[in-house]
């Protein structure tokens, strides 16, 4: 390789690690090694040894469609296709039955399940994606009369969650999360199913303490698998612990926080991002970060306040990785207010908003407490068109409309966030020593000046600020209000 080939990558320059963010890195650690689709790895000369394929999982998928409209029911398998995308796969085909209920024993009916069959026959599927939670007893019956593995809309969105989990305890707690939905799942095949020394066996040939009906590898691997369960939970408790020391401290220090919740690729973390300066990871994809991420910023005034992206939401996400990721969603019902951001862009909002809402709600009820104020951020509005945004303003009155890639509309948040935080509420007058300078600085940091004054003993402050620091303040108040 030449001098000058080192020198330049595929757009003419190689970026400086130096130079980017903890997000860019982990984007280009993420693409460094990705399947690419139209690139045929097949070899010329069928005579050589090994004869391979390297191509994308291709699958069909198959939705019910039981209520509501049509255009819902091609948005939700639309929404299927790019979950499947974000996995890696190949989508070939996409059909819809409409039936009043799923078919207990195969989903979409006997009937269906044989057109399904030719489906997969004549695309070359290896893989049918059904959009919803199937039952064992489906997922064995349409794997026996499909041929190809069958998943469902859970088990696609829990690889996705095990592909983009960063940090231990998101990893602990998708393992978790998959866990507990392959537990009730788990089959045997051929010898899987056969007995250790038990029965005849046993008796003929299995001599003393070898006789009884013996364990099957099935019930061996639920046994382990509800061990490693309780092992995980109790190293997600142990994180948990360091989480609240942490949140702890914040509230200590009574610093307000705001988490920013919403429907997945809705923008959380350029939002983040484009408050903070935070850095993290920005990519156009479902679920691309998963890891609560908290950062220090300030209002326009000057006060202190702490920002976390969390885990994105998704319509029918699984109550397994809802209890999975407690803890990270509990930032959520901590802060002092949360920043809902919607897609404006999007067919559908209103799907967005009510997927939210329908899981901070099941947070609440589980912390027995009501949610904290919410604040509606449309982001994308520059993708989003004229009639859209107006259609938002009516159906979400109060919202504020942004774009955390252009920039547009972030004073206005930053300035309604300001209005919305918890404010000091103790009135003081004080008159502070020169000698204590660093009081008034934290009066200027933390709390509301009214009036200041300086005089000949020292500076006059007539200000609101917190109960700790009105405390500290006692000792040199003049008339405290």
């Amino acid at each position: 390789m030449t001098e000058e080939s080192t020198q330049h990558g595929f757009d003419g320059a190689l970026s400086d690690p130096a130079d980017l963010s903890l997000g860019e890195l982990e984007l280009e650690e993420r693409s460094s090694l990705r399947r690419v689709a139209g690139l045929s790895t097949e070899l010329q000369d069928i005579t050589e040894v090994e004869y391979r394929q390297l191509r994308l999982e291709r699958v069909v998928l198959v939705g019910v469609w039981t209520e509501g409209t049509a255009l819902e029911s091609d948005a939700s398998l639309a929404e299927l296709a790019r979950l499947a995308e974000t996995a890696g796969s190949e989508v070939l085909e996409g059909l819809v039955q409409r039936r009043d209920r799923p078919d207990p024993a195969t989903y979409v009916g006997s009937g269906k399940v044989l057109e399904l069959a030719e489906v997969v026959r004549a695309t070359g599927a290896d893989t049918v994606i059904c959009d919803g939670e199937l039952s064992p007893s489906q997922l064995q019956q349409l794997e026996a009369r499909l041929k190809v593995k069958v998943i469902d809309r859970t088990a696609l969105i829990l690889d996705i969650f095990a592909q983009h989990a960063r940090s231990r305890e998101g990893k602990s707690q998708v393992e978790l999360a998959q866990l507990q939905y392959l537990l009730p799942r788990l089959r045997g095949w051929g010898q899987t199913l056969s007995r250790q020394a038990g029965g005849r066996a046993g008796g003929a040939n299995g001599g003393v303490g070898l006789r009884g009906p013996g364990e099957t590898k099935l019930e061996t691997d639920r046994r382990r698998i509800r061990a490693k369960i309780s092992k995980l939970r109790k190293e997600i408790t142990a994180m948990a612990t360091v989480r609240d020391t942490k949140r702890g401290q914040r509230t200590a220090n009574e610093i307000p926080s705001v988490a920013i919740a919403g429907y997945t690729n809705a923008g959380k973390s350029s939002l983040l991002n484009a408050l903070t300066g935070a850095g993290v990871l920005v990519e156009d994809s479902l679920f691309a970060t998963l890891d609560a991420t908290t950062r220090r910023t300030q209002t326009p005034e000057g006060h202190t306040f702490t920002l976390t992206d969390t885990v994105g939401f998704v319509r029918h996400l699984p109550h397994q990785l809802v209890e999975a990721f407690r803890s990270t969603l509990d930032e959520v019902a901590d802060a002092d207010l949360v920043l809902h951001v919607v897609d404006g862009a999007d067919p559908m909002p209103e799907w967005q908003v009510n997927a939210v809402r329908e899981v901070l709600h099941e947070i609440g009820d589980r912390r027995g407490r009501a949610m904290p104020p919410e604040l509606v951020v449309v982001n994308k509005v520059d993708a989003a068109t004229e009639f859209g945004l107006a259609r938002l303003r009516h159906l979400l009155p109060g919202a504020v409309f942004v774009s955390a890639h252009a920039g547009t509309g972030m004073d206005e948040l930053r300035e309604r966030v300001a209005e919305l935080l918890p404010r000091p509420e103790q009135e003081v007058d004080v008159l502070v020593p020169y000698s204590r300078g660093e009081l008034v600085a934290r009066v200027h940091r933390e709390g509301e000046i009214i009036s200041e004054e300086h005089t000949g003993a020292g500076t006059q402050l007539h200000a609101k600020v917190k109960p700790d620091l009105a405390g500290v303040l006692e000792a040199y108040a003049r008339t405290t209000v």
